[in-house]
């Protein structure tokens, strides 16, 4: 059985993990600053509310589950390497995502590749 690193992540991370397994699009986007950027396939999702949505429609199209395998962290930058199940061709598969958080520790950037 793999093992989990979520122990170790910011709460906001934490927090992000769990609830995009638990596919609530709301309290994911809470995990976000108001001003946040997503970057994820090809796409820029800016502010709260659009992340919400984009949440809303990635949990509609591909039901993703993540586990967190690795991760690290310089200052408020952290790097997760995950396994990323779902209805998408390829699943499993590893992605990196690059988290930034602000001083509140909320999500500020995002980029899934």
């Amino acid at each position: 059985m793999e093992e989990s690193v979520t122990a170790e992540l910011p709460t906001s991370l934490d927090h992000y993990f769990a609830a995009q397994n638990d596919h609530d699009a709301e309290r994911m986007a809470i995990c976000f600053a108001p001003d946040a950027t997503v970057r994820d396939e090809g796409r820029n999702i800016i502010g709260r509310d659009a992340i919400r949505d984009w949440k809303l429609e990635t949990i509609a199209k591909y039901g993703v589950g993540i586990q967190p395998i690795d991760a690290t962290a310089e200052g408020q930058s952290v790097t997760v390497i995950a396994k990323v199940t779902g209805n998408f061709p390829g699943s499993p598969v590893e992605l990196t995502y690059d988290f930034k958080l602000d001083k509140a520790g909320l999500i500020h950037r995002l980029e899934i590749h």
